[in-house]
């Protein structure tokens, strides 16, 4: 038996097109506002498409950190950029596809099969990508740095 566990969050709105997420036990709360792409959007403020996208790429870390530390794999760095697009399907918005960009360097080549075979895996495993009905597209980098210390 699986089992389940729930994250709550909370919404206030402030004013105009902004509000504020928050979440029990979390000391930091996030402000939140329409894109400056639709009408009285908000410039300079997290929005719902950035969220969406962060937790893509946020979760593929996640997933990677935990599968390169049960497959001892070592690297010396981790980065993911994400991009979301938005488009109108079905004459409904929606985020049609996410690409995620995760960097890894590693000290030696030898270990490159194994990060791209390590980066595939957790592409099939990351929860929040198999959580949602957009493709997820994978564009990796897998860097030697001979002179990193691991």
């Amino acid at each position: 038996m699986s089992e389940v566990h729930d994250y709550v969050v909370g919404l206030t709105w402030d004013k105009e097109r902004i509000g504020t997420l928050s979440a029990p036990g979390l000391d930091d709360q996030i402000v939140v506002a329409t894109p400056p792409q639709f009408p009285k959007g908000v410039e300079g403020i997290w929005s719902p498409e950035h969220l969406f996208v962060s937790a893509i790429t946020s979760c593929f870390m996640t997933t990677f950190l935990s599968i390169a530390e049960n497959s001892k794999l070592p690297f010396t760095s981790f980065e993911c950029k994400g991009s979301g697009s938005l488009e109108t399907v079905n004459g409904k918005y929606m985020v049609s596809e996410v690409t995620v960009f995760p960097k890894v360097v590693i000290a030696d080549a030898k270990d490159r099969d194994r990060t791209e075979r390590i980066l595939q895996k957790t592409e099939a495993n990351c929860l929040i990508s198999n959580s949602v009905k957009s493709a997820i597209i994978m564009k990796t980098e897998v860097i030697v740095d001979e002179n990193a210390i691991v």
